[in-house]
């Protein structure tokens, strides 16, 4: 990693900070200019190895964070992290458990690459669409969501099915993406809400 990320200056600066990841100072970023985590929100992080963006959530609330992946994440002071498949019910189960409430969900999660660009991109947004599944779940009316993307065909589609849940979507590129990345933050605020009986409700979108 050191030959790869040496001359990486996000990199160098999140390492400097403490950061597992220059993945931390992309939240930073995201969150300076797009203000949607409050002081006492309760932060859900899916696919949150290695950390980094916990740390920078640790800092940003002083709610219950909980972060799911399915690698295990080293431990963090103040911070309930889950290993498993955040589309297990009985995961799902548990961050109900633990959190009485979600005010927002962050999602930084990337699938498996194969180098394929359309295959990938097509991963991605079956990873996102999973994601917004699990928001329509647990997510508190009136929270929000950050979720990373890629685009592509199948991105306004993405867009739009996000559009139906939220009353406000933008999207953001970070300036610390890697030039001819197709990496997009998808910023959702105010979940509508209405969700369904989750006993009724399968992951895969369909009642």
């Amino acid at each position: 990693m050191g030959s790869q990320w040496g001359k990486d200056k996000t990199y160098l600066k999140a390492k400097q900070s403490g950061y597992r990841s220059r993945a931390a100072m992309k939240l930073k970023e995201i969150i300076r200019r797009n203000p949607v985590i409050r002081p006492d929100d309760n932060i859900l992080d899916l696919g949150a190895a290695p950390g980094s963006w916990l740390q920078v959530l640790r800092e940003l609330t002083k709610g219950v964070i909980v972060g799911v992946d399915l690698n295990p994440i080293t431990p963090m002071e103040g911070v309930i992290t889950i290993t498993g498949d955040f589309t297990d019910p009985a995961i799902l189960a548990r961050i109900r458990e633990l959190m009485p409430e979600v005010n927002g969900i962050v999602c930084d999660a990337s699938p498996k690459l194969s180098g394929q660009r359309s295959l990938d991109q097509a991963r991605a947004i079956e990873l996102n669409s999973q994601a917004l599944n699990v928001a329509r779940l647990v997510l508190k009316q009136g929270g929000n969501m950050i979720m990373k993307s890629f685009q592509g065909e199948d991105f306004s589609w993405l867009y739009n099915q996000i559009k139906l849940d939220f009353y406000s979507v933008r999207t953001y590129k970070a300036q610390t993406t890697r030039k001819g990345s197709t990496e997009m933050y998808i910023i959702a605020k105010n979940f509508i809400g209405n969700q369904p009986n989750p006993e009724e409700f399968s992951l895969d979108g369909s009642a």
